[in-house]
């Protein structure tokens, strides 16, 4: 995903994240600050990551409150508990817990040993608080209303004129006869926005141009060319392998691609946003979308003109793209509607990809999502990268999601376009469970194979086996697969970034607790363990 698809806050230095936690969030949220379980630190207390003598700090601090505050603070504790219990024995009388058995999670504990980073004992007990809360809002998380055809077509009349309701039949790839106008015959690519943004894609046009007219189907005195749409899509998740899968299956002869990975199409171009913090520029056409795809429609055509036997014979080329912003982004809603829709988007990508191709293949890659959002601050951050950033990101990042789960749904806060600006870190993007639950509102499970960048790496000829059997293409000879096997690794870890090493276990263990919850989620609705991520 290249980084001017991104959109993350400036690099500040260390005190803006002290500055932070003493700001009020009402600036944000428009109502008054709130103390969240992180914002543990005494005002005068330097800013340091590693807490020396925990009890005898606390005790310290303990006899500078009065009685009075210091019986609030246990009755509080006590309350946090009775809460945590109640909700246990609720779900065991019921016996309908949030999770199947074999997922029960167990309420973290802090490690507080040296080796894995200490943690104070105020902001130890203060996460339970978060954590009943992740879980009651989990519990309260309702299916979304899946809107009908019409809702979605009405919103988009050029994007459903133009895509046929049926496309050809034996012909694998989802494909239609367009007729050729004057305009476009003379050159068909001169006004695409991808080729004049794109040096490399350019030059692909320039070739697709010079074979544009050998391409032509003819009928009645008519000029047709064929259009094609992906056949699958790859839709995420950011630094979960998806760059190195695409270049991979380039390398299978039934599946063609052009050159452009991530056209970001269906959830920001065809809006007319590129960079969101850079506002309106201007929209994208459906046509110069469908031209990315016009090396499979070569190919395709090519094979109808020279096959006497195509209605016998099913023609096996495909195509697909991979814009790892497909799965979660849905910003570009909140953009054009305002505060109409505010709560969450009435209407997600994956309607309209469905609406038009209710067929299609999604495939998607998940990682841990722990070491996924260190991989994604060492990518998309370009200065000022340490360790101690990170952790102090991360902290900010949950504080503000704890705001506005305070205030809002689970899936409203996960959707947030203003929360979504604001974070440090693209904190959301791991709570894979809501987002598989949303695209499996729309397309069924067989259409959707998740993956995990783990099993690709330590496994890849199986993993690569089963997105072959997926997409339904042959196997690869010999030659082939020895090529596929030893490519190098796709958009691997800059080594100035390695040099930082690991993330601090302080923030391992913060991360691995927040995301807990979501990751026995998600492992229920797969129906498989390898999601819990336990080794993190």
């Amino acid at each position: 995903m290249p980084t001017s698809d991104y959109k993350y806050g400036s690099n500040t230095q260390t005190d803006h994240f002290n500055s932070l936690q003493s700001l009020s969030l009402a600036v944000i949220y428009g109502r008054r600050s709130a103390r969240t379980f992180l914002d543990s630190r005494h005002k005068n207390a330097p800013n340091r990551l590693d807490v020396k003598c925990a009890p005898l700090l606390f005790l310290t601090n303990l006899r500078r409150f009065s009685k009075a505050k210091v019986v609030s603070f246990f009755l509080g504790l006590t309350l946090t508990f009775l809460i945590m219990a109640s909700y246990t024995l609720m779900l065991e009388k019921k016996r309908l817990p949030l999770i199947s058995a074999p997922f029960w999670p167990s309420l973290p504990v802090i490690p507080t040993s040296k080796s894995t980073g200490e943690v104070s004992t105020e902001e130890s007990l203060m996460s339970k608080e978060l954590l009943v809360k992740i879980i009651s809002s989990i519990q309260k998380h309702k299916p979304r209303r899946v809107p009908d055809k019409k809702e979605v077509t009405e919103t988009d009349s050029n994007l459903f004129s133009v895509i046929p309701p049926q496309f050809l039949p034996n012909i694998k790839s989802p494909c239609w006869y367009e007729e050729v106008s004057g305009e476009v015959r003379a050159d068909p690519y001169k006004k695409n926005r991808f080729c004049l943004r794109s040096k490399s894609f350019r030059n692909t046009c320039d070739r697709l141009g010079a074979s544009f007219h050998q391409h032509l189907s003819h009928k009645d005195g008519k000029q047709f060319r064929l259009r094609c749409l992906p056949y699958f899509y790859i839709i995420g998740q950011p630094k979960c392998g998806t760059t190195d899968l695409f270049h991979r299956l380039l390398m299978h002869p039934e599946v063609k691609f052009n050159s452009i990975k991530e056209p970001h199409w269906w959830t920001r171009k065809r809006f007319g946003y590129i960079r969101f913090k850079d506002g309106f520029q201007e929209r994208f056409p459906l046509q110069d979308y469908l031209d990315l795809f016009d090396l499979a429609s070569h190919n395709i055509q090519e094979e109808i003109s020279g096959n006497s036997s195509v209605n016998q014979e099913a023609i096996h080329i495909i195509t697909g793209e991979a814009s790892a912003s497909t799965m979660w982004d849905n910003q570009a809603w909140s953009y054009l509607h305002g505060a109409e829709h505010e709560t969450e988007p009435y209407l997600l990508v994956q309607d309209f990809i469905h609406t038009v191709q209710p067929d299609a293949k999604i495939l998607i890659m998940l990682r841990d999502p722990v070491e996924r959002l260190y991989s994604d601050y060492l990518y998309f951050i370009l200065a000022n990268k340490s360790v101690e950033d990170f952790h102090h990101r991360v902290k900010e990042s949950i504080q503000l999601f704890q705001v506005c789960l305070s205030e809002r749904s689970l899936r409203s806060c996960v959707y947030n376009t203003s929360l979504y600006n604001i974070m440090p870190v693209r904190l959301h993007l791991g709570l894979y469970f809501l987002f598989v639950l949303d695209w499996l509102s729309v397309f069924r499970r067989d259409q959707i194979l998740v993956l995990r960048l783990e099993d690709y790496a330590n496994n890849f000829k199986e993993t690569i086996k089963k997105v072959f059997n997926f997409l339904k293409v042959g196997p690869l000879s010999v030659h082939l697969e020895a090529a596929l096997t030893k490519r190098p690794m796709s958009n691997t870890r800059r080594a100035q970034d390695r040099n930082l090493g690991p993330m601090l276990p302080a923030t391992r263990s913060l991360l691995s607790k927040f995301h807990q919850p979501f990751n026995y989620e998600l492992a229920r609705l797969l129906n498989s363990k390898a999601f819990l991520w336990k080794g993190s």
